[in-house]
């Protein structure tokens, strides 16, 4: 449960720089790529002092052309390196929607098997705070439908760097998506290095009451939800999903046969989400062990607006898990 111990606390923004930095050393076919990650130092800052250590060849300023550098990433990987191209948000890569989406998960088999595309494509992903509908996509209900691909979302600096070393060293393309309000979050993680292996979700809170289901951001909403109910006697078990692909459901199953009842909270839109197919593959495994419906908190199905306060109404927030939980257990 939870991260290995370790005194030391650091940002997420360092955790995933340790990562880039830690893999760059120790392989030079790995290089980073994107809009401002070398000049500017990355426009959060991720990839500040790279430069200055890895130099221009490695550390590669880009037009905005998320399209034109996708697909020389994707190229560069068929030739044996091993890019990370960094979105400055997850909402860009729409523009390069045929590169990532349509070259980079099938190149394996449609090239039978001659080139393989180990790529990692990294940035930000849902709303950042008062961006506008257009740069707070949360792409992962999207994109997840496509096979040939990875995709993480991590919820804390531990996680982030053990899964984005791993991300680097997959022979497969792997979309990480992170948080642009979690950039600053601190929490611990160890000096040495460790590796966390994709598929394998993480119990952030056990509880026997209700199981909690959640991926990067809202997780931390699951989080303070479950402290406010647990001050009226409902403990819920908070499930970290970790990566959506590979989808680790045995853990999930295995909580919902202890608690009885479920709800899956998923920052996407709700119609096609992850949430859907995360409660989808709950009827088919673990209907017998449910005692209600499963529950999903998403965003609501409007476009992310640009007001602090809709923003945060629109997304999901511990009020709307509270009240879920309650519902689900049949106490309102």
């Amino acid at each position: 449960m939870g991260a290995a111990v370790a005194t030391r606390q650091i940002q997420f923004r360092e955790a995933l720089r340790e990562a880039m930095t830690e893999e760059m050393r120790r392989d030079k076919r790995v290089f980073l790529m994107g809009e401002e990650v070398a000049q500017y130092q990355g426009a959060y800052k991720v990839s500040q002092g790279m430069l200055d250590e890895f130099g221009e060849k490695r550390v590669i300023d880009v037009p905005i052309s998320e399209n034109g550098f996708a697909g020389l990433g994707i190229g560069a990987a068929m030739m044996g390196l091993r890019p990370i191209i960094e979105f400055m948000s997850w909402s860009f890569s729409l523009v390069a929607a045929d590169q990532i989406l349509n070259n980079a998960p099938k190149m394996l088999y449609m090239s039978g098997g001659q080139f393989g595309c180990p790529i990692v494509f990294r940035g930000n992903d849902g709303a950042g705070g008062q961006l506008g509908s257009t740069h707070s996509w949360a792409v992962e209900g999207l994109f997840a439908n496509v096979p040939g691909l990875r995709i993480v979302i991590p919820s804390t600096p531990y996680d982030a760097k053990g899964l984005l070393k791993t991300a680097i060293r997959c022979n497969d393309p792997v979309f990480f998506l992170e948080s642009e309000r979690m950039l600053g979050n601190k929490g611990p993680v160890p000096e040495e290095e460790y590796l966390i292996p994709f598929g394998q979700a993480d119990i952030k809170r056990a509880g026997g009451d209700c199981t909690l289901v959640s991926f990067g951001r809202p997780v931390h909403f699951c989080l303070e939800a479950a402290e406010k109910l647990a001050e009226e006697g409902i403990e819920c078990e908070v499930i970290d999903g970790r990566t959506i692909r590979p989808l680790d459901m045995d853990t999930i199953i295995e909580s919902i046969r202890k608690t009885n009842y479920c709800v899956v909270v998923d920052q996407s839109w709700p119609f096609g989400s992850v949430a859907s197919e995360v409660a989808t593959q709950i009827y088919e495994r673990a209907m017998d062990h449910l005692d209600n419906r499963v529950y999903r908190v998403c965003s609501d199905d409007v476009p992310a607006p640009y007001s602090k306060t809709l923003e945060q109404a629109m997304l999901p927030n511990p009020g709307k898990i509270i009240k879920a939980v309650k519902q689900a257990m049949y106490l309102e």
